[in-house]
Parts: C-alpha cells; structure tokens; sequence
C-alpha cells in the first residue's frame, strides 16, 4: 500500500519516513513541485555536483539562441 499524509492547517505535509528512508531524503534537503495533470512530482533539487556531466555527448551545433524564441 502507498504511504500517506494528511494536509495540515498551516498547509504543511510530513512525509512519511518510509518513504524518506527509501528516497535517502535528509532534512533541510530542497525540492521543487512539478504540476503533473492533477497531481504533482515532488523531486529534490540537485546539487551542482549531481549535474555534472549530465550533458557529455550533446550535439552542440543544434541549439535554439534567445533571438530565435520569439
């Protein structure tokens, strides 16, 4: 069965601790609220450490400049 939580008057969650347990979530740890239909993804914002490399192997010919947005 999946963890729940209850929304509490101030509009605060606490997540449950199996599931923090699972993920490896610490307190003071940020996250950002993705809009998904109805729903919403809770994901923790990466480091700038965890981001390193992410683009090795990116086609750097083919990009989009801010004067071709509009």
């Amino acid at each position: 069965m999946a963890a729940t939580a209850t929304l509490s008057s101030k509009y605060q969650i606490s997540i449950p601790k199996s599931v923090r347990d699972e993920q490896h979530w610490q307190a003071g740890q940020q996250f950002v609220f993705i809009p998904k239909g109805k729903g919403m993804l809770v994901m923790p914002v990466p480091s700038f450490e965890q981001l390193k490399g992410i683009a090795v192997g990116a086609d750097p010919t083919d990009f989009r400049d801010r004067n071709d947005r509009f």
